[in-house]
């Protein structure tokens, strides 16, 4: 991650010693860049150039208020798969009409709650599901902005929790029943159909499972158009890797350029293009810093045990991935190979295996490419409080989300004792 150098043996985030950030935070905590989340969304923008285009940026990734702020104020949308996040949009400042809602599961009230504030676009997963909205937006007396999710049945090549578009996946529509739903649009009254969706699944590396879907939707896109379904834009969704060890990733210039060169050979250029980025932008954007409690030594293994852990970042738990393991502080001497794992009780509270680290009880380790799907899955496991989350920005940092306390792990409970009335 380029916002991390070391200088005079420190590790720092642009300006800021991260050790100096966890001696006045503790320890564990979240650190993001502002300089590298609004990077890597310049880059999207960049890459789009001329096309008519909406990044909306995948709020499941990390709803922090602060980051969904530093994307609003640069102009971005957010895609958002339940209330909760919608809400985190607007008390972060972002726009309704840049929000486009996915998700298989949305209930009325979300469905109202997003009609009131007039959201950009349903992504719609289910015929049950156009039915409802068509019933809610009526209701209402307005017409709901409709864009059928399709599943194209299309093997992304990645991790069987995170893909989406196989034909044995809940997400979306197949597509020949999307075709016929656009096609009998009449049925659904309160109803406008503007886009049509396609998510493939997450963290994918090679751009030809995005070509195979494109080559299956677009087609069909515009044979919609020439039976006069005039349908204004196109969402390729998201899931476009990241480098976490030895991934080549494609470029955002090289996958812009596929989705470009697609529409162009199908006439559809004109449609406007709406994509869903997440980790894309701010897994390179953060870091979880910890500090070794104890190295511990048997006849069979090393390890390093930290403060963090799964409850805390459980993707190499719950997906077995590998992110890097940094010291903060650069120490000389031989490196030794080191188990990092946490204190929750459980075996797979591990966050890598056989790391080469020279390393004292105490240092302070960082786990890398932690800012997508880090603290947004993180939980109070073992009764273990969250981490506080803090923004680099230069020379400067700030808290944006307190550590929790252990209050907070008891708020909204209650003792019931045998015999009580309620």
């Amino acid at each position: 991650m380029s916002v991390l150098t070391y200088r005079d043996e420190r590790l720092f985030m642009e300006d800021v010693a991260l050790a100096d950030i966890v001696s006045m935070i503790g320890s564990p905590c979240y650190v993001y860049s502002r300089r590298a989340l609004t990077d890597a969304y310049r880059a999207f923008r960049e890459a789009l150039d001329v096309q008519r285009s909406l990044v909306c940026y995948a709020v499941k990734a990390n709803g922090n208020l602060a980051l969904l702020a530093t994307l609003a104020d640069l102009g971005a949308g957010f895609d958002i798969v339940s209330r909760g996040e919608l809400e985190r949009v607007l008390a972060a400042g972002g726009d309704p009409a840049r929000v486009v809602f996915s998700g298989v599961g949305k209930t009325e009230g979300e469905m109202r709650r997003a009609l009131e504030l007039g959201i950009r676009c349903f992504n719609v997963e289910s015929v049950a599901e156009l039915a409802r909205l068509d019933t809610i937006a009526g209701t209402l007396g307005v017409r709901a902005p409709v864009s059928l999710r399709v599943n194209p049945d299309v093997d992304a090549g990645t991790h069987h929790y995170i893909a989406t578009g196989l034909k044995e996946n809940k997400f979306g529509i197949p597509l020949a029943e999307a075709v016929a739903c656009y096609r009998e649009g009449s049925r659904y009254p309160h109803l406008s159909f503007v886009g049509i969706d396609c998510h493939i699944g997450s963290q994918l590396t090679d751009l030809r499972p995005f070509g195979d879907a494109l080559d299956r939707v677009l087609p069909e896109v515009a044979g919609l158009r020439r039976a006069g379904v005039a349908l204004t834009h196109v969402d390729v969704g998201g899931g476009l890797g990241v480098r976490y060890r030895d991934e080549r990733p494609p470029t955002i210039a090289a996958y812009v350029a596929l989705v470009r060169e697609r529409l162009a050979a199908h006439g559809l250029q004109d449609l406007e293009l709406i994509l869903e980025p997440g980790r894309a932008l701010v897994a390179a954007a953060g870091v979880l810093a910890t500090r070794v409690e104890y190295i511990k030594e048997t006849d069979a293994k090393r390890f390093a045990i930290v403060d963090a852990g799964m409850n805390d970042l459980i993707r190499p738990a719950l997906y077995g991935a590998w992110q890097s393991v940094t010291a903060a502080r650069r120490r000389v001497g031989p490196a030794r190979e080191y188990d990092v794992v946490g204190p929750v009780c459980e075996s797979a509270d591990v966050f890598g295996r056989g790391r080469p680290l020279v390393i004292e009880s105490g240092d302070i380790l960082v786990i890398g490419e932690a800012g997508a799907y880090g603290f947004a899955m993180s939980s109070q496991y073992n009764a273990r409080p969250r981490p506080a989350e803090v923004l680099v920005d230069g020379a400067r940092f700030h808290v944006v989300r307190r550590r929790e306390t252990y209050e907070d792990l008891m708020r909204g409970e209650c003792v019931v004792r045998a015999g009580s009335r309620s």
